[in-house]
């Protein structure tokens, strides 16, 4: 019966067998041969040392960092939350970089959106002190978990010396994690301000690839002012990234009344469109390139023929007669049978004027132009391509927000902004929005009201470090001692405040419930008979079994039914899919009874995991596994 390990997923062991299944015959047993691996990419093998890069002190053990396994879990904290047993929205309170860590088998490829909002390295934020082997034992003493007299915070400051290599240093292993987590049509927002924006993108680049790179966009943060020395600062960026160009789709603005009212002023008279509000836009544009199917005559009302301007014209003047262009001639925007379709539905309107940049068949001004109709109805369903200066977002935006909540933060980004990114990358139905820098939570804030407005189920993953707060501040005296702790009010907050049926489940980072593990599987199995007790004092059952959650690759939203065989607690996970049964003194009509299940709740495949010594003796434990197999059900560990 093999163990559960307490260590998260191995990201190299997953590169490996990437590579395995691409190119087999590359590997020598389990190890990569190189120099087949060369000849199987031909040319395409970069020898050359010297290249354009970002490179800084620490690089390595940054690559380094973000494979290492972390050797903690999340613990349950139901209490903390509201409406645990139907929210899907998740808060973990801890490090990001080892809750990303933890998060990589359950939600790899599962999330639509990120947007993060990490310090901006001015001078005054915190940078956590991540450590390479004993980054999780960093974390516990940083919150009291554990003891360690003398360990101290501080910020990130230009007398350092090590400014910008240290904000990078942070950032780096946790955009490379983060980016595994997004779907193939994912998306990253990153807020950033103008200290590291260059930087930011040379990173991004990296580890998305520039040809994934979306674009930059500027907010504006703030009108006048008078601080800086040479500018006032107003506007802050966001960089825009895709797991894979390819498979983006959305990023669609809403068309704004203004341009409504200004531009679709013409309503159409009669037909199957009447009443309907369009535009016009002449079929003749002089900036087309020449196509030969594109220049032909089309006859007016008055029975004349016309074309766009230019030297060639076809030999017989009727309807639809072709010529190819030379240079010079102008273009219509479409084909002759594009034009006849769009004829046919009266999507087409001639108008007489004595200014027509037509020419008629005599190569003389034609006497009409010709424009196509352009619906409201349909760019209001398209939509329309956003420009990237955002300037109805703002700082105050958020303030008031907050105000209005009665939460103490500053420089939260506001909720409208977020949601607008949601909206043009096409968030929707139940698609899952991240944020591992997630302060105040303005992102969670806006993730339930775009729910509550569009009447969809969008899921948001929360992470935010337990930061102490000054004893000091306003924050501290009213009762808020970390800024998890104010993300986790604000979220109460707006639920009740919206009157949401939703929730979210809290979580905090900790040490694996089980205490003794080893990467190696065969030294597994000999510990088969091993009744040592290897789960932590003082978890709980929950504590555990989100552990194996995690370790199963589930998401920690799946739903989780609690059954009974025998008086035994089973816990049934994904309607069956995963039964758990962490009771003591197991017999074997305990184990027949929870394959009995299998055959009850019929799920398509089934793992069952056990106490490791919860069973009545060691015959028990040897014979589950075979009774077990009776029932159909192969896959039976054990924690």
């Amino acid at each position: 019966m093999e163990k559960i390990s307490g260590k998260s997923k191995r990201l190299d062991i997953e590169n490996i067998n990437l590579i395995k299944k691409l190119i087999p015959y590359a590997f020598d047993g389990d190890k990569i041969d190189f120099e087949l691996l060369k000849e199987a990419l031909g040319d395409n093998v970069s020898t050359d040392n010297e290249r354009y890069q970002l490179t800084w002190h620490g690089k390595a053990n940054s690559r380094q960092i973000s494979m290492e396994q972390t050797s903690g879990t999340l613990l349950p904290h139901e209490e903390q939350s509201v409406n645990w047993s139907n929210s899907n929205n998740l808060f973990i309170e801890g490090d990001n970089l080892e809750a990303l860590k933890l998060l990589q088998k359950s939600y790899h490829g599962k999330v639509k959106m990120i947007y993060i909002d990490p310090p901006y390295n001015t001078g005054s934020e915190f940078i956590y002190p991540d450590k390479f082997k004993d980054n999780l034992d960093t974390y516990l003493k940083f919150t009291g978990q554990i003891g360690d007299e003398g360990f101290k915070t501080s910020t990130n400051t230009e007398m350092d010396g090590r400014f910008h290599t240290n904000w990078l240093n942070m950032m780096y292993p946790r955009i490379r994690l983060s980016r595994n987590l997004l779907r193939k049509d994912g998306v990253a927002f990153i807020s950033i301000g103008e200290a590291e924006l260059g930087n930011l993108i040379k990173v991004c680049d990296e580890l998305f690839g520039p040809v994934n790179r979306i674009g930059v966009c500027s907010r504006v943060m703030k009108t006048g002012g008078n601080k800086g020395t040479y500018f006032s600062p107003n506007v802050d960026y966001i960089l825009v990234y895709a797991k894979d160009i390819n498979e983006v789709n959305g990023f669609r603005d809403e068309i704004s009344e203004e341009l409504i009212n200004k531009v679709y002023t013409q309503v159409q008279q009669e037909g199957p469109r009447k009443g309907e509000n369009y535009r016009i836009m002449g079929l003749y544009q002089g900036y087309l390139d020449k196509r030969a199917n594109q220049r032909y005559f089309i006859k007016c009302p008055d029975g004349s023929h016309v074309l766009p301007p230019g030297e060639t014209i076809p030999q017989e003047v009727a309807m639809g007669e072709q010529v190819t262009p030379v240079d010079g001639d102008g273009m219509w925007r479409w084909t002759y049978g594009r034009f006849k379709e769009e004829l046919e539905n009266d999507n087409v309107e001639f108008k007489k004027t004595n200014k027509s940049s037509l020419i008629d068949q005599d190569g003389n001004q034609a006497k009409w132009n010709i424009y196509t109709k352009i619906w409201l109805k349909d760019r209001m369903d398209e939509g329309k391509v956003p420009v990237n200066i955002f300037e109805k977002f703002e700082n105050r935006h958020s303030s008031a927000e907050l105000k209005e909540l009665d939460i103490p933060f500053d420089f939260a980004k506001p909720t409208m902004l977020i949601k607008y990114l949601m909206k043009i990358v096409g968030v929707k139905g139940n698609d899952i929005v991240l944020d591992f820098f997630a302060g105040s939570c303005s992102t969670a804030d806006a993730v339930l009201q775009y729910n509550k407005e569009a009447g969809s189920q969008c899921q948001f993953v929360c992470i935010q470090l337990p930061e102490l707060l000054p004893e000091n501040s306003n924050e501290f005296k009213l009762g808020y001692k970390t800024i998890a702790d104010i993300g986790k009010e604000r979220i109460r907050r707006v639920l009740k405040k919206i009157e949401s049926q939703d929730g979210f489940k809290v979580f905090s980072l900790g040490s694996s419930n089980i205490k003794s593990w080893s990467p190696d599987v065969e030294n597994l199995e000999a510990s088969l008979f091993d009744s040592v007790e290897n789960l932590r004092d003082g978890r709980t059952e929950d504590d555990i079994l989100y552990e194996i959650l995690l370790k199963s690759g589930l998401e920690l939203s799946v739903p989780v039914e609690i059954r009974e065989v025998n008086s035994k607690k089973i816990f049934s996970v994904g309607f069956g899919a995963l039964l758990i049964c962490l009771e003591e003194n197991l017999s074997i009509d305990d184990v027949e009874k929870i394959g009995q299940l299998k055959e009850e709740l019929k799920p398509s495949s089934v793992r069952v995991v056990f106490r490791d010594n919860g069973f009545s003796d060691d015959s028990v434990k040897v014979n589950a596994i075979q009774a077990l197999k009776q029932f159909g059900i192969e896959d039976v560990k054990s924690v």
